[in-house]
This record gives C-alpha cells, sequence and structure tokens, in this order.
C-alpha cells in the first residue's frame, strides 16, 4: 500500500502527555479515573489517575469524574464511516455504559493515543482488543472499589448501566462515587474480556450517536468552524501541473468590496510544489470574487503538452516489455508455453478523483512565531501535525490540531497541502485564515487515483483446469509521484495489490510491475490499487471459466478452489444467497467476483437485464463481506452500499482526463458520480463467524463490483468488457 498507509498499522502508542496539562484541556473538575495506555520500556501497560494535584505520565482513553460524568476519547476520525460510534463502542461495551449516556472526544495528535488516522480499514480491527481492554481494566477496578467499600466478595459485584450492583443484596452504586477509590487500585493488566453472546453494543444495530447531530445540523465539519478575527482565503493554483508563475496584477482584484490582500507562496503535495496566488478577504465570496478578477501569467515550460491519450498508448506500448517480477511461483514461461489453451487479455481502468462533498478546507491561525492552531477535517490529526511541522520548520509539540466531522474523505484528506496552505497564508495576513477549495479546485488539483492497465495470460489444461497464469500491471506509482526517492520494491507491491495473494489455487504463476513516469500527484483512493486491478483479475477469471466451459462460480469453487479457504467459504455463501443455480428470466445475465487484499475480503453477484432499446439496468446485487467479527451490522450494510456506490461511479461514469497538461474535468457536471435513480437494491450479507481474524469494513466492498457487473453483462449479452469506464446504455 502507497507510504503513507503504512502509518496506519502502527497503531502502538508511543509518548505520554503531562497529566496537568491534559486535565485542563478537557476541563476536568474533583476527584478523576482517567484510564487508558502509556508506554515504558517500550512495553505497553495500562495506567491509571485519580489525584488532580499529581503531576503523572499517562494515555487516556477513558475518563470519569466524581460526578458520574464519563468522557470516552476517539482516536479515529470520522468521514462518515462510523467511528465515532464503532471505536469508543469497544470501550463502551467493557465498560457496561450506554453510548448515549457519555461524552466523546475527537483526539487531536497527542503522542500517547499513538496513530490516530482513519484508513485502511484499519479502526476497528487495529484497536478491536485493546480497547476493549481499557473499558475493561476499568470495570474491574470500579467493581473491586465497590466490593472493598461493601466489605463483600469481588465475584458477587457485577457492572451495569455505570453502576457496581452487588449480586445478593441488589444494591448499588455509580460509577462516580467509586471513582477516587478506583483511581488508587493497581490497574489489572490482564482484565477478562466479556463473552460475545454477552454484548450489548457489539454486533448489535447500535444508534449512531453522530446521527442525530448529522441530521439536525448541529453536527460541527471543518468547513462550518469560525474563530474571531478571521479572514477568508481563496486560492489561484497553476493550471497546468508544473507551470511557473511569471507574474500577476490584482488590480481589479483589489478593487473587489471586502479583498484585503493577496499572498503569493507554494502549495507543497509531497515532492511537488506548486506556485499559488491567494485572495484574503473579509467574507468567502469576496475572496472568491476576487480571485476571479486576478490576472495571472504561467510559464507551462513544455508541460502542456501532457495529455491521457498519449500517456495510455505509452502504457500499451510498455506492456511489451518485461517487467519487475512481484511473485513467482513455479515455471510460468514453459507452463504457458506447452500449455494446450492458451488465452491473453488486456484491461485498462482510468483516473479519478476522490470528490468528497466537504472540499478541502482548512482554518489555521499562528498563535506565536512559530506556533498555530489548526481547525480541519482531516483523516488524522497526527499527520496535519507531521505535515506542518516538516513543511512550515516548526516544533511539532508546537500545532494544536482541532478534528471535526470529516464530509467525505476516501483517502484525499490523508494528503494535507491545503492545511499547509492555510498556514503559509496565515502567516503572511497575521490573522486567522479560513482556506475554502471551489469544487473545481478539488476536482481539478489531486491528487487522484491512478490508473492501471493489466496484461494478462493463462495457460489451461484440456480439462479446463489453469497450468500457467500471469497478471502483469502496467501503471503509474503513487509514491513515486509522491517520493523524492523512488523505491522500485515498495512500489511494485502497492500497484499490484492482492493479485498473488488471491486465494485461487493457480500454479506456475509470474506476476510483473512494469513502471510508468507520471507527472501528476497521485493518491489512495479507497480501495487503493485494489480498485482497479480487481477488475482486470477477476473478469480474467471468468474468461478462464468460459474458455474451459464452465460455469463461472463452479470453475471459481471446484477448479480454483479445491481445499478450505475463507475465500471458498465466502462463494459459497454467495452462491446460496443469490441463488446461483435458479434459471434468471430471458435477457438477464448474473456474474460473479471476490476479491482480498489488505483491508479485508468481499464479493458480489450482480444480476443484469438487457433494455429493449438498447443498454443495461443492474437489477440487483448480492454483497457478501467476511469479517471474523462484526461490530455494527447496519454501518456493514451502509459501507457496502457506499462501497458498491463508489465503484459503479468509477465503472460507468467518465472519471479523470488529462489535456494540456491539466484536469479536463471540472465539477460534478462532467466528473458525475452515480444518482439515486441509477443505484440498484443491493443485499449485504456478513460472515462473521467470531474467527481470530478481523477484517476491515470500509474498503472492500470496492474492488468486486466492478468485475461482478463486467462479467454479468458478459453474461446477458456476449460482450466482454475490458475498459473501464463504460456506458450502460451503449453496452
Amino acid at each position: 500500500m502507497p507510504k503513507i498507509l503504512n502509518k496506519i498499522f502502527d497503531n502502538e502508542p508511543k509518548l505520554t502527555v503531562d497529566r496537568r496539562n491534559f486535565l485542563r484541556m478537557t476541563s476536568l473538575s474533583g476527584v478523576a479515573l482517567v484510564l487508558g495506555f502509556s508506554s515504558k520500556g517500550g512495553k505497553k501497560e495500562l495506567y491509571a489517575v485519580g489525584n488532580m494535584a499529581d503531576s503523572f505520565k499517562l494515555s487516556p482513553y477513558i475518563i470519569i469524574e466524581n460526578s458520574g460524568k464519563i468522557t470516552l476519547m476517539n482516536p479515529k476520525p470520522d468521514m462518515g464511516q462510523g467511528t465515532f460510534q464503532s471505536v469508543p463502542g469497544l470501550i463502551a461495551e467493557e465498560l457496561e455504559v450506554s453510548l448515549d449516556k457519555v461524552t466523546i472526544l475527537q483526539t487531536s495528535g497527542e503522542k500517547e493515543f499513538g496513530m490516530q488516522v482513519s484508513g485502511g480499514s484499519y479502526s476497528v480491527r487495529g484497536n478491536y482488543f485493546e480497547l476493549r481492554k481499557v473499558g475493561a481494566s476499568a470495570r474491574e477496578m470500579l467493581c473491586t472499589a465497590a466490593s472493598n467499600q461493601w466489605k463483600v466478595p469481588v465475584g458477587e459485584c457485577y457492572a451495569e448501566n455505570a453502576k457496581v450492583f452487588h449480586r445478593p443484596s441488589g444494591k448499588s452504586i455509580g460509577y462516580g462515587d467509586l471513582v477516587e477509590t478506583a483511581s488508587k487500585l493497581p490497574v489489572p493488566q490482564s482484565p477478562k474480556l466479556k463473552d460475545p453472546k454477552d454484548f450489548k453494543i457489539l454486533g448489535k444495530n447500535y444508534q449512531r450517536p453522530d446521527v442525530p447531530l448529522k441530521v439536525s445540523g448541529k453536527a460541527v465539519y471543518g468547513i462550518d468552524v469560525e474563530v474571531p478575527g478571521m479572514v477568508f482565503a481563496s486560492v489561484e493554483h497553476n493550471p497546468v501541473f508544473g507551470s511557473k508563475l511569471v507574474s500577476f496584477d490584482d488590480t481589479e482584484t483589489k478593487k473587489v468590496a471586502g479583498v484585503q490582500q493577496t499572498v503569493k507562496f507554494q502549495r507543497v503535495i509531497g515532492k511537488n510544489k506548486y506556485d499559488a496566488v491567494a485572495v484574503v478577504a473579509d467574507s468567502y465570496w469576496a475572496a472568491h470574487k476576487g480571485r476571479l478578477a486576478l490576472k495571472t501569467k504561467w510559464d507551462n515550460a513544455g508541460n502542456d503538452k501532457f495529455n491521457s491519450k498519449d500517456y495510455e498508448q505509452s502504457l500499451r506500448d510498455l506492456s511489451k516489455k518485461e517487467g519487475l517480477v512481484v511473485h513467482t511461483q513455479g515455471d510460468f514461461d514453459k507452463s504457458f508455453a506447452t500449455a494446450p489453451v492458451k488465452l491473453e487479455a488486456f484491461y485498462e481502468t482510468p483516473f479519478v478523483s476522490h470528490s468528497p462533498m466537504e472540499p478541502m478546507n482548512c482554518l489555521v491561525s499562528w498563535t506565536a512565531a512559530d506556533a498555530i492552531e489548526v481547525w480541519v477535517s482531516a483523516q488524522g490529526p497526527d499527520l496535519v501535525k507531521d505535515e506542518l511541522a516538516h513543511t512550515l520548520s516548526i516544533p511539532r509539540d508546537n500545532i494544536k490540531v482541532n478534528i471535526f466531522f470529516n464530509g467525505g474523505a476516501f483517502g484525499r484528506r490523508l494528503y494535507p497541502d491545503f492545511a499547509t496552505e492555510a498556514a503559509h497564508i496565515s502567516k503572511a495576513v497575521g490573522k486567522p485564515v479560513k482556506l475554502i477549495w471551489t469544487r473545481e479546485d478539488d476536482t481539478q488539483l489531486g491528487p487522484f487515483r491512478p490508473l492501471t492497465f493489466s496484461a494478462m495470460k493463462a495457460g489451461i489444461a484440456k480439462d479446463g483446469s489453469p497450468v500457467a497464469f500471469q497478471h502483469k500491471v502496467i501503471s503509474p506509482s503513487i509514491d513515486a509521484t509522491m517520493e523524492e526517492k523512488r523505491n522500485e520494491t515498495g512500489e511494485s507491491s502497492n500497484m499490484t495489490e492482492g493479485i498473488s495473494s488471491q486465494q485461487y489455487e493457480l500454479p506456475n504463476m509470474k506476476n510483473e510491475y512494469v513502471f510508468s513516469e507520471f507527472p501528476i500527484p497521485l493518491a489512495a483512493w479507497r480501495s487503493v490499487t485494489s480498485s482497479t486491478v480487481a477488475f482486470a483479475h477477476e473478469c480474467f477469471i471468468d474468461e478462464m471459466a468460459v474458455k474451459a466451459g464452465k460455469d463461472p462460480m463452479a470453475y471459481r469453487l471446484d477448479v480454483l478452489l479445491k481445499k478450505d479457504s475463507d475465500t471458498k467459504k465466502l462463494l459459497k455463501k454467495l452462491k446460496e444467497v443469490s441463488k446461483w443455480d435458479r434459471p434468471l428470466p430471458k435477457g438477464w445475465g448474473r456474474g460473479v467476483a471476490q476479491y482480498e487484499f489488505f483491508a479485508g475480503l468481499s464479493g458480489h453477484v450482480v444480476e443484469v437485464s438487457t433494455l429493449k432499446g438498447g443498454g443495461i439496468k443492474i437489477e440487483k446485487v448480492y454483497a457478501v463481506i467476511d469479517l471474523g467479527t462484526v461490530v455494527n451490522p447496519d454501518m456493514v450494510a451502509l459501507q457496502m452500499e457506499g462501497g458498491a456506490t463508489m465503484a459503479l461511479t468509477a465503472a460507468i461514469k467518465n472519471g479523470i482526463t488529462f489535456k494540456g497538461g491539466q484536469t479536463e474535468q471540472t465539477n460534478f457536471h462532467n466528473n458525475p458520480i452515480v444518482r439515486i435513480n441509477e443505484m440498484p437494491e443491493i443485499e449485504t450479507h456478513i460472515i462473521a463467524d467470531g474467527g481470530a481474524t478481523i477484517k476491515g469494513v470500509g474498503e472492500p466492498g470496492i474492488p468486486p463490483f466492478a468485475p461482478a457487473l463486467a462479467n454479468a453483462i458478459f453474461n446477458a449479452t456476449g460482450k466482454r468488457i475490458r475498459r473501464m469506464p463504460f456506458d450502460l446504455n451503449k453496452v
């Protein structure tokens, strides 16, 4: 996966914070039990704090005050995927408190919380046992405190609804009345976790506490924030990637009422530095209007010759070259050369934009010469801190980041270039600056999901079984467009995500990666490169089945998956819920696909029908996701539906193209997403068998959708689709 996502999996709490400063930050009063992880000598341990007069080193997730108020810290920003409920829910389940009775606070990049990034479908699976352990330890301490106060065996005490009860007598006492005593007790390092059959929150369709806020308009997103004395900024960026600003004339700009000044600076995103001019005004509309009046002159330096048509042809030419071998087993070359049946195909996928509903924005105030405060929608406060500290050359500890609900992100908000822009402008004007990108900025400036082209080969025996298989990916690299130094091994792994780790039993395999230079920043997009390579991989598996004269589902289950595996279990479930063997009406077709990668495993069966006037209608989608353990089934279904929406958009809408060195698309009119009337019925099924491996939710629902759709179209029409996007009305 891209280098930035590697940080997400480093979830170990690192350092500590001064307790007095933390308590001041959270406005506690009186005695409090603050419980969380701390690191001593490299060993992670649980700690509790009681007496507020003392100074301790701690890393708190639970704060229980003597007033009875309970606060749970959420280290994973919510971008619509439900971490505002699911992550604190891990603690609340073991603590025996209801989420509607607690206050949830978002962390702000404090080092004691470790990596606080939402991405990689890692928020729950990366914290499932550790945060339950935090809640269980607090529960045991409170029960012990009650047993000591009542002078009864602790085994006779149990916790429920933020109280401890004595089973024989029925008497109870609230957590707030136990805080002082509990905070002085040793913290259990190996607390007993609840049996899943006793869960009240986890595994249930529990109401999300953020939904009432969002429905009522009370939820605060970064774009909503205001602070005293702030001004607004709108930025004119270079239209051609890599062009240099020769001059600008702000004469007409300064005539716009409300415009205060203009600021020249550079947008920094990874290794890329782009000239820009900000218009600063006392309102956003004045800033935007002033920007429209700005006259700029650019030196394109030949960068305006870049275009999608020529670039795509260069990838087709590169496909004929040998690539870097990313996986090999057996002897592919010999087996393919001697195979009685040979099959080859070439697949193409497009660039796409992230296009979250909330465009990029950030509010920054310089509080001192080398200290700033930030208010932002981002996928990780620590990412913002790291980027600002590096770009602005100020101490990381001098940066305070306030994180708010994200109005969508999909990987875009892993890259806080817009935050550094706001910081540069704020420093120049000496005031708090709220920068807001337009939808056009968001669409045209990237970074974008990379395209991938795939050259596929297979050798098939006379009985239809596979004897050789190759998936060669030809594409640019995300990391290469962002990092100064290339790492071929890392690039090849990132850009061939999952192609060598499918559980299909394919002998004599040789998968390759061919790198292509690309002049525009690329970024992780929901499910990263699995969203593209899965299209080629699973469509080609279908081509193999057809060549072998086999049913695509049976070919996967009986030929490619002889041994038991999670993939076989998932496909059997798909076959069952979709009633795969049930005859379809005339003119209908069905297709299947699955994909497993770092985030998890899911699969789809898509049913389509041919229309009398031409074209295809998607009738129904069956989705199965293998989780092992589920936190909120309703949220899983919503994530699968959201994934299908994005996957369908990438499959049938035009995507991003380049001409004259710049992005051709500007807004939703020419970079559309699917509408409600275009969405089919989606029926989601969850495999939650309590397996030891907990898998992700947010991303796995994307990769299998497009190939399942394309395979269904072939089944209905006999037309094989090998290029995305494709037009359902013209299939």
